[in-house]
């Protein structure tokens, strides 16, 4: 296994431009070390929980790139690029974008994934202080991924260049693109994965448009391979995308206000919920105090406020900034905050968890111009 990496006070900035392939390999390049240390990582993972070869699970990724290249094929020279520039197989470069997916064959490896990762939210202009809407979450995930999370602007030849917070060599996760765009994600458990586009490559696919609704149309374009819930904002409205393999429904803000954590919140999708019982009462907290804590600072909200309530921890032990050894079976801690205003092209992002660490300002390049 690669060396580890110290956990970082904040995490790593790059920039990159050019066509899709050039900037997969400038990212390859660049991260090369923290990308080898992912695919160690994500691999022994794999094997760890859910008993996933490195054979099996690079064979298995293969399968997936035929979607990638029929709904969005510049992800494939991304891919491809990263792939070359860190000096990894085809098969590695997309075992890195799929992870959890991986087990859809055997189905039942699935059951191993605990699916209580990230709570989210947006706030509308009308509930802020400021007049500026943010859309964001705390980033729910292994420990590891801590040492892995870096910072990336890309700006690309032929679409919105993007600002995104991403592990090590996945070319997708969650951000904010330079038309006032954001999109933010979390796990979502139901029946019926299979081999399709993957997940995590729906929030880069959102950032590729103008709209919410021009993002929503093209995730509903895809044939997905699993569910995943989309927390999408623009220059006009907010919209949680609930989403399984085949169905969706839309979250509309009451109030200015969205929170969402891991389980399906609207009525058409209760019916698809699969996760287990024993996580279905922590993510269910975690969605209804952010929901409290953003209607109890209603029209104070700003990103000074919103690194208080991403802070929190009254709910011990299943708290919106989340440690270790809060629940340790369940393999999940907090290791990032995000608060973007996706208007003003910058996202405030803490290495978690946050009430450890503080917030630095992440901005695209001619916003900083200009400041």
């Amino acid at each position: 296994m690669s060396n580890s990496f110290a956990v970082p006070e904040t995490f790593p900035r790059y920039r990159f431009s050019g066509t899709h392939a050039e900037i997969g390999r400038q990212f390859g390049e660049a991260c090369a070390d923290r990308i080898h240390h992912h695919l160690d990582l994500a691999q022994d993972r794999l094997e760890r929980k859910q008993g996933i070869s490195r054979h099996a699970a690079q064979a298995n990724a293969g399968r997936f790139r035929d979607y990638v290249l029929q709904y969005a094929p510049f992800f494939d020279e991304e891919i491809r690029g990263l792939a070359q520039g860190a000096g990894i197989s085809i098969e590695e470069a997309y075992l890195l974008q799929l992870r959890a997916e991986l087990g859809v064959v055997p189905a039942e490896k699935l059951k191993e994934e605990p699916g209580d990762e990230c709570t989210s939210y947006a706030v509308l202009a009308e509930a802020t202080s400021d007049g500026v809407a943010m859309v964001g979450q705390n980033a729910d995930l292994p420990d590891f991924y801590g040492e892995l999370g870096v910072v990336v602007e890309m700006e690309f030849d032929d679409m919105p260049s993007i600002l995104m917070l991403t592990p090590a060599g996945q070319v997708s996760y969650l951000g904010i693109n330079d038309r006032g765009v954001g999109a933010f994600a979390n796990y979502l458990t139901c029946d019926g994965w299979r081999v399709g586009f993957p997940r995590y490559l729906l929030s880069r696919l959102a950032l590729t448009k103008e709209s919410v609704g021009e993002a929503i149309a093209a995730i509903r374009s895809t044939y997905r391979a699993s569910s995943r819930n989309l927390m999408l904002m623009d220059a006009n409205t907010a919209v949680d995308l609930e989403t399984t393999p085949t169905s969706d429904a839309e979250i509309y803000p009451q109030r200015g206000l969205i929170a969402h954590a891991n389980h399906y919140d609207h009525p058409a999708m209760a019916g698809e919920e699969r996760a287990p019982a024993a996580y279905i009462g922590n993510t269910r907290t975690r969605g209804q105090t952010m929901r409290r804590l953003l209607d109890q600072h209603h029209g104070q909200l700003n990103p000074e406020v919103m690194q208080t309530i991403l802070r929190d921890r009254s709910t011990f032990p299943d708290c919106l900034c989340r440690v270790d050894a809060d629940n340790p079976s369940h393999d999940s801690m907090t290791f990032a905050s995000i608060i973007a205003q996706p208007s003003q092209g910058r996202m405030w992002i803490a290495v978690g968890p946050p009430h450890e660490h503080e917030y630095e300002l992440y901005s695209f390049s001619h916003v900083e111009a200009m400041a």
